[in-house]
Order: C-alpha cells, then structure tokens, then sequence
C-alpha cells in the first residue's frame, strides 16, 4: 500500500513544534515506514514530516497525531482526514526563511548558524511555517505560539516543488523584512496549548467548530445549530484559554469583551455597545463573541439595584434570542458564579450547554507540567518521572497555579545563578545564559511557596506527620486507615466489590489521646487536600451566617477533591436538637445542614469527613447513624506497647543518658496519654537545664522528677466514662426475648 487516509489529532506536549507525526506500529508497516523516515503529508496543501511511533494507547485507534504546526501547513484541523505516503526527499542547497507579520525579531551575530542547528533534519517544503523552539535560540519575538515557539516561512527553496531537508551543505538566509500573507502563522493558542481537558474540549468543539465549518450537517437534520455556551468553574483552569485555542482553530473571527467595558455613562450607551459587538460579528461571520466574566453584566435582575444592569440583560437576551437571524454567530460565556446569572439566560436557545471546566486530575496535571515545561530549559535531574511526582504532590493545583509553580521554579534558579551575573554589562554573555537551567530542587523549594489557588480561603498547612509519629493507637489507626486511606488511594477495589465507601469517621476519647494527630497523619499520608474547621468558628451572630458556612465549606471540596474535611471539637456545633435552648436555634440549624451535606441529594465523591470529639455523649444521634459517621473510632488509653512507642517518638531528638530506659518509663506511666508523655519528656529537659544549663544529656532522675510535677489525664471515673460510651456504640444483634403473649393463646 503506497498511501493512507487518516484522521488528525492534537500532538502530545513533548512533541510540539518538532515536525514529527505519531503513527500506530499496522500503519508504519502498511507504508513499509521504519521511525525517522520521512513522510509526505496532503490535506489542503501538501507538507512533509518526521514519522515516529505512536504511544500504545492510540495504537489501532486509526489517528495520527500532529502539531499545530504541520496542520496549519497541511491546511487541516482535528477531526478531519489527511493523505500519508513515503516521502522523496532532497537536501536543501539554499533554503531564505522570513518572519511572518507581527513576530518582530532582534538579529544577533550568528543568528542563522543557531536557527541552522535548530532545524537541522528537519523536513520541509516551500511556503511551510518552521518553528525555531525559543530556549534555544537569542532573538526574541513579540508574539510567540503559546509563549514557546518563534514561527518562520521558508519563503524561497532551492530545489523548489520539492521535499526538502536541512542537511550540513545547506545555506540558511534570513531576511528581516516580514512577509504577508501569513496571518495564521501567528495564531496564538492552539489545542496543544491546554493541558488536560480532552473531554470538554471535544464538546465545546462538537458545539462551535462543527457549526461554523459544516453548517450543512446541521441543515441536513434540519435543526438550529447551538447558538451559546457558558464555561463555568473555579478561576484559573482554563475557560479563556479554551475560547481563544476554539477561535484559533476554527478560523473563526474572535470578538473578546471583558464584562465591565460594556457598562457606560450616558443613558442607552452599554445597549448599543453590546449591539454593536453583535453586528460586527454578524458583518464578519463565522464569528465567536466571547464574554468574560459575564455574571458582572448579566446578573439576577431581581438581586440587582440599579436600572443599567437590568437593561443591558434584556438587551444580551434579544440579541441572542431576537427576532433577527443571528447567522453563524456563536456566544461562549465564561464566568466562575454560575448561580449569579440570570436565569433567562440560561435557557435552550440562548446558551444551550453549559460544560464544566473543573479542577484538573492527576494525568491532566502531568499534561499541563509538560505543557508549561516544554520550552524551560530543564537540568537533567527533572525527569519524566519526578513531572509525575510533582502532578500526585500538587492535588486541587488549577493549570494557572502549575503555571506559577514553573515560573517560580525559574525564579528560584536565577536567584541561584544571580551572584554570577554582572548586571552592569548591557548584555549578558550567551555562555552565562547556556548555563541557566531549572532543576529538581528549584521545583520542590518552589511547591513549599505556591499554593492552590481554590484553597486559598480554607487552605491548611498539613504539618509533615506520618503514621511513624503516631505511637500505640494501632487499632485506631487501622480503622481510620481503613475508612479514609483506602477509598481516597484504590477507589477502584470499592467499585469492584461493588460497595460505596464510608462517609465519615467519628473519633472520640479523653483529651490528648492524639485524636487531631491521627487526622493530620492520615491526610498526608493519603496524599489528600485537607480542611480544617474548628467548631466554634463556624458560629455567626447572623442568621443564616454559619449554615452558608458548612455549605461553601463542603462545596469547595467538592471542587477540590480528594478531600479531606476535619471537624474539631465537633461537639460544639452538632449538639442534641432536644437539648438546645429556644436562644440556640443556630445549633440546631447547622445540625441539619450538616445532616442534608453529609447525606442529601448531592453524594460526596472522594470527600471524607473526619471530626474529634470528647463528648460524644452530647452529639446528635442522627450523625451517628450508618451513612454518616460510618465509623466510630475509640482513641482511649495507651498500652504499655503503646506508651514505649510514643516515648520513643518524643526523645528520638533528646540526648538520653545511659541510666534511662524506655521500659521502665512506660510500666510507671500508667493512665499517662500522649500529651502527657510529651509533657513528661519536655519537663525532663527543662529540669536538665534548669539543673546545669550545660548538660548535654538527660538522665533518668530528671524524669522521675518530671513525673512528679505531670498529672496522668485519666482517672478511674474517666476510663470508665468512654467505657460506657463505648459498649453503648457497640454493634451486634440482640437476643431476642421470650414473648410476652406465651400463655394467652
């Protein structure tokens, strides 16, 4: 077989601007091709590249993949076939590139000795776009593709009408002057610019680019092609990105308003404003208006006070829904307040779909690190593998957060490099900048500084505890281990045992057992986001105030998840409804919001919900059923196992003297608890001290006096107290008694 027919796909991060297409192992031997061959490829225009192997998840999927490069030179799009042969190919004698209009670039001594190197093998043909990748190279350009790449026009070939490739006898010229005609080799976001997102952007493209590249399709089934779409989520994940990389791709004219523009001083003057935008769109057809942040023009005109806003709502409603054809005009909104628009906005006709643009995963995450990687200058210790790392340890990061983490990286590396630099000079030698380079330990000082940007209001630092610094408590452990690692870590076994995970872990005990410690543990050993709410916190004098609180609490999780939501002291807001007075209704209100959030209507998915308590005797019933708190976990008195451990903990830094033995020290701690055996630890040192303040180790009788000045926090009555508790929890069937009715048959 001499020539295939195959549908296009977007290029993975690493490849982009390297003139390379991915083919499956059953094409490449269809086409006799071995890797690195050269390919001839036909869409509208005829083009040329370097095959290479496809990944095995696309192997028999019949696509091949190719940069926004070669499909601008091969005049396609995604989605549509191109033609593939075993190429001829000539070296080039004299190959004269050119800037496009609008790339202004400065021209350095040996410019065209470094583009040379950079295209080197490269294959191309006349008229094609080359792109110089920008961290190898000095010039610099006003309007690079996605900040990574300088594009080029090979505007004159010697031989021409052929597939050429740059080899060492071929001479590179570049002309200053720009050439027209080149409009698109400018574009700048492509579909290789968005990480992740693969599923939204297939329906924002099956709603807009469809429509405006085939409106046959849509006159053929004799329906109206969608007329709008709102891109909602959290901000920074990549709604305005996806608008621009649409309009790029679509060819399509691209009219951006920032919701606030509109709004003017004179009477009538933001109703003609938004016509206007409507008729250039029309006038200029296919066209895309994109409205950013459009909850600030079109808001709820009930909620609103002012004549203006409630104006320029009717307005965006008959324009989108008037009695004039709107032709092929196409309305993307994008805002992070969904709940704020109004709803006569919100309807079939006027924005049809609206697609979520939600937290990215980890693999979507690792795509937007290679994305946003790909032109860094990188040291060799920032591997494939510790991207990986880095998109596991960066949970509820939104792609405009994994963006700073890069650029903070690059920081931190040239504070590195700074003291070598003599910034005096009015240009820096190309040998200090040869040795500029990010590496692993500028990524992982540049994670401790950034942090998620959906958190920012919630966010607590996890402190570094591991199970390790948990002493005793095994039995506890393993119960929470159990209810809150496993579902959050392998959620794929509970699917197939077919049973959902529990809910929530209720941990209750006297105070200092380690109940907030377990908490901590297990939320950095899970590797999850964490929230913190203390009790009392949530407590507001308004009306209505702490209910909303437990609300946005539970629905930045949602975003955010996997998630881990901790209630300390949960006592002090889920008291028994019986018991509350007629003054604490507010009680009694966020009892049933946290009722309705833990198990309402909207499920949570890889959400757990931890809470300590030492009264559980006073918390409402209803949260201790199964579905709720699914777990109750007793975090009572140590063993004597248990308080070895913990000592261990505590001296692991202390110099001990010889004299001391943890043994001896766990069989008289008796009723001691884990704060208490800190205290002993901590007490021993400062009697060191107090003793000789040049002590350097210490001994066993400054912990015997210690142990005269800490009182054990358990006491007889109090064991018994969470005994009770305890067998009161306990599950089991219960013996059925003899009935009542024997005897008056």
């Amino acid at each position: 077989m001499d020539e295939v027919q195959i549908k296009v796909e977007k290029a993975h991060p690493n490849d982009f601007g390297r003139g390379i297409v991915r083919l499956d192992p059953t094409t490449l031997l269809s086409l006799q091709l071995s890797p690195g061959d050269i390919v001839e490829i036909e869409g509208k225009r005829k083009t040329a590249a370097k095959v290479w192997r496809a990944e095995r998840q696309d192997w028999g999927q019949g696509i091949v993949r190719i940069d926004g490069f070669i499909r601008q030179n091969a005049g396609v799009g995604i989605g549509e076939r191109i033609t593939i042969r075993k190429a001829e190919v000539e070296t080039a004698t004299k190959v004269v590139l050119a800037p496009p209009e609008g790339v202004t670039m400065e021209f350095g001594d040996h410019i065209n000795e470094i583009i040379k190197r950079n295209i080197m093998k490269r294959p191309l043909v006349e008229g094609d776009v080359v792109p110089i990748i920008s961290s190898m190279t000095q010039p610099m350009s006003t309007q690079m593709s996605g900040g990574q790449a300088i594009p080029l026009i090979a505007v004159e070939t010697e031989p021409t009408d052929a597939i050429l490739i740059i080899g060492d006898i071929t001479e590179i010229e570049l002309r200053q002057k720009p050439v027209r005609g080149y409009d698109g080799a400018t574009r700048g976001v492509t579909y290789e610019d968005i990480g992740g997102l693969g599923s939204e952007i297939q329906r924002v493209r099956e709603m807009i680019e469809l429509p405006l590249k085939h409106p046959e399709l849509f006159q053929r089934l004799n329906i109206d092609p969608p007329k709008g779409i709102i891109l909602y989520g959290p901000p920074g994940t990549g709604k305005t990105l996806i608008a621009k990389a649409v309009a790029n791709e679509s060819r399509a004219n691209f009219l951006y308003i920032a919701g606030p523009e509109i709004m003017g001083k004179y009477y009538g003057e933001s109703e003609e404003r938004i016509r206007k935008i409507f008729e250039e769109a029309e006038d200029n057809a296919p066209s895309i208006i994109f409205i950013d942040e459009i909850d600030s023009i079109a808001p709820k005109r009930q909620n609103v006070t002012g004549e203006v806003e409630r104006r320029v709502v009717a307005q965006l409603l008959t324009m989108m829904d008037g009695l004039e054809e709107r032709g092929q005009v196409v309305v993307i909104g994008a805002t992070n307040r969904l709940d704020a628009i109004d709803p006569a906005l919100r309807r079939p006709g006027r924005f049809d779909r609206e697609i979520e643009i939600g937290v990215p995963d980890n693999d979507d995450r690792l795509e937007i690190l290679q994305i946003h990687t790909r032109g860094v200058p990188l040291s060799e210790d920032v591997s494939e593998e510790f991207l990986e790392y880095l998109s596991q340890h960066t949970q509820a990061f939104v792609g405009a957060d994994l963006l700073a983490l890069v650029q903070e990286a690059a920081m931190k590396s040239l504070r590195r490099a700074l003291p070598d630099i003599n910034l005096e000079e009015d240009e820096i030698a190309p040998e200090i900048l040869d040795i500029l380079s990010v590496g692993k330990d500028d990524f992982e000082n540049a994670l401790r500084e950034i942090e998620p940007s959906a958190m920012r209001e919630v966010l607590v630092e996890i402190p570094a505890v591991k199970w390790n610094d948990v002493g005793g408590l095994d039995k506890a452990k393993q119960d929470v281990v159990e209810a809150v690692e496993w579902p959050l870590t392998k959620p794929e076994k509970f699917l197939q045992m077919g049973i959902k995970p529990p809910k929530g872990v209720l941990l209750f005990g006297p105070p200092g057992t380690g109940k907030t410690l377990i908490a901590q543990a297990v939320a950095n050993e899970s590797n999850a986001n964490f929230i913190s709410i203390k009790g009392p916190q949530m407590l507001s004098k308004w009306v209505g105030e702490s209910e909303k609180a437990i609300r946005e609490t539970f629905k930045k999780a949602r975003q955010v998840a996997p998630c881990i939501i901790f209630f300390d002291e949960i006592d002090s807001i889920a008291p028994m409804r019986s018991a509350i007075t007629e003054d604490g209704k507010v009680s009694e209100r966020i009892v049933n919001q946290l009722l309705t959030e833990l198990d309402g209507l909207e499920p949570l998915k890889e959400i757990v919900v931890i809470a300590a308590t030492n009264r559980p005797d006073i918390l409402d019933p209803a949260l201790l059923r199964s579905g709720r708190f699914d777990r109750l976990v007793l975090v009572g008195q140590s063993t004597y196992a248990g308080r070895k451990a913990i000592f261990k903990i505590h001296t692991r830094n202390i110099p001990l003297g010889d004299d001391v033995t943890i043994d001896e020290l766990a069989s008289v701690t008796e009723g001691f608890v884990g704060s208490d055996i800190e205290a002993v630890c901590r007490e021993a040192v400062m009697l060191a001290l107090r003793d000789d303040f040049n002590n350097e180790e210490v001994g066993m009788k400054y912990f015997k006096q210690a142990l005269n000045k800490v009182r054990p926090t358990l006491t007889e009555n109090l064991i018994e107290y969470y005994e009770k508790i305890q067998a009161q929890f306990k599950g089991g069937v219960k013996k059925e008694e003899p009935s009542a009715y024997i005897g008056y048959r």
